[in-house]
């Protein structure tokens, strides 16, 4: 039995201190912050010691072991002083991982992780194989797997959570892109972003495979000086593959092994050139663990997309409202500009995380009829569009940003909320800011 102390009490701290406590661990969890009742609940009912508020050294000093929450960064004061005492400090993701046998899919990328994820869930599932979807999505990995092991795992992993991974070996590992993000995590500096999302190769074995996207600058020139003894598959919208998966004349063709098929891209439920590079990287995954190509296209014509990602709330007077809150960053917002044709009215704005626009803004000047800047801070988002967008509008509250959009929008136009930003400064986190939305656009 080990002393195993718990930082943060969110969704994964929470995890990790139930499956640590139902692997007969001594468990104390610490927050610095308030707990939210949901997850003080989930301790007390396992009668889990914690504290909020607070860190209390004493204790914390005392541990065997420490698992990160992934929100906290690694230079607190608490765990430079835990390193110097050589107390192992590892994620809910690595200490989960010892406890299953399961198969383990993970799914990386600045944009995307969470749609590809519960894409190869819904084959997975679809075909009738026993797997759970968990990480940064749904429920925690060590939380599920304290419930029952299955046979697979999906798990979202981001890049806060591949930090502090050491030894899990993942027998699928995708990469989906890079673009820049949280860099204000990594020193802003890109080269630390562009390692810790790698390290989704650790301990990959030649058994193992890494799917990855091979239009992606920054993945090939990292792959260019890497070695590689697992099986790498391609996927792509520019080159054909004889081994992965890639776009010709609008349909996505998938070659792995023998089992190869294609399929026209408005078969699929969904839309945009980023669904087409997730369907990619899900088929081929589907396809290395045996699905047969008629279940992978059955599930492709049938998945919804997730909640807050170009999530179609309603249509109002001939105007659609869609709402992208997942959309953090500035890649994340190009992806949805780039899939509506129609003349776009779009609220933005948030906590800028260092964004560079220049991406977006060749699709912002052909789309986008209104800006609405919602921040308590708009100045760099103004500045940068000023140019590109003949009406610039300010609003610091949800239903303000969606009144000036409905009073601009005319029949055939998009109101599409894509913030590029973090919802830090007004909002809980983008689900709140999504829900705030879509609460005042079905009030409309």
């Amino acid at each position: 039995m080990a002393r195993v102390v718990i930082l943060g009490a969110g969704e994964s701290g929470t995890g990790a201190a139930v499956l640590a406590m139902k692997k007969n661990h001594s468990v104390f969890v610490s927050d610095t912050n308030k707990i939210k009742n949901k997850y003080k609940e989930v301790l007390l009912h396992h009668k889990i010691e914690f504290e909020e508020g607070m860190h209390s050294e004493k204790v914390i000093l005392d541990a065997d072991e420490i698992i990160k929450s992934p929100g906290i960064p690694n230079n607190i004061e608490i765990l430079l002083k835990a390193r110097k005492k050589n107390i192992s400090i590892i994620s809910e993701i690595e200490f989960a991982a010892r406890y299953t046998e399961a198969k383990l899919i993970g799914v990386t990328g600045t944009n995307g992780k969470t749609t590809t994820a519960s894409m190869i869930f819904h084959i997975f599932n679809h075909a009738g194989y026993d797997v759970c979807l968990a990480g940064n999505v749904g429920k925690s990995f060590a939380l599920a797997l304290s419930e029952r092991d299955y046979k697979y795992f999906v798990l979202e992993l981001s890049s806060f959570q591949l930090e502090d991974m050491f030894s899990t070996r993942l027998n699928v590992a995708i990469l989906l892109n890079i673009t820049p993000d949280h860099l204000d995590r990594y020193n802003y500096e890109l080269s630390k972003y562009v390692d810790a999302k790698f390290r989704i190769l650790l301990n990959q074995t030649s058994e193992d495979v890494f799917i990855y996207w091979a239009d992606d600058e920054v993945i090939m020139s990292e792959i260019a000086v890497k070695l590689f003894h697992q099986e790498i598959i391609p996927f792509s919208v520019k080159n054909e593959n004889k081994n992965g998966a890639y776009l010709k004349n609008n349909q996505m063709y998938v070659n792995y092994n023998s089992d190869k098929f294609n399929m026209f891209v408005e078969d699929f439920s969904f839309k945009g050139t980023h669904n087409i590079l997730n369907a990619m990287a899900s088929s081929i995954t589907a396809s290395r663990n045996n699905i047969r190509k008629e279940k992978i296209k059955e599930s492709l014509t049938n998945f919804s997309n997730i909640e807050h990602r170009l999530e179609m709330v309603c249509k109002i007077r001939g105007v659609e409202y869609i709402n992208d809150s997942k959309a953090t960053n500035v890649n994340s917002t190009w992806y949805a500009l780039e899939s509506y044709k129609n003349p776009i009215i779009w609220i933005a704005g948030g906590i800028d995380k260092g964004n560079n626009y220049e991406l977006i803004h060749p699709l912002v000047k052909q789309k986008v009829k209104a800006l609405i800047c919602l921040s308590l801070d708009n100045s760099k988002l103004k500045e940068a569009f000023s140019k590109d967008v003949g009406l610039i509008k300010e609003a610091t509250s949800m239903e303000e940003a969606v009144n000036l959009a409905y009073q601009e929008a005319l029949p055939g136009d998009v109101v599409l909320l894509s913030p590029a930003c973090s919802s830090f400064d007004l909002f809980e986190n983008y689900e709140d800011r999504g829900n705030q939305f879509k609460k005042v656009v079905m009030n409309l």
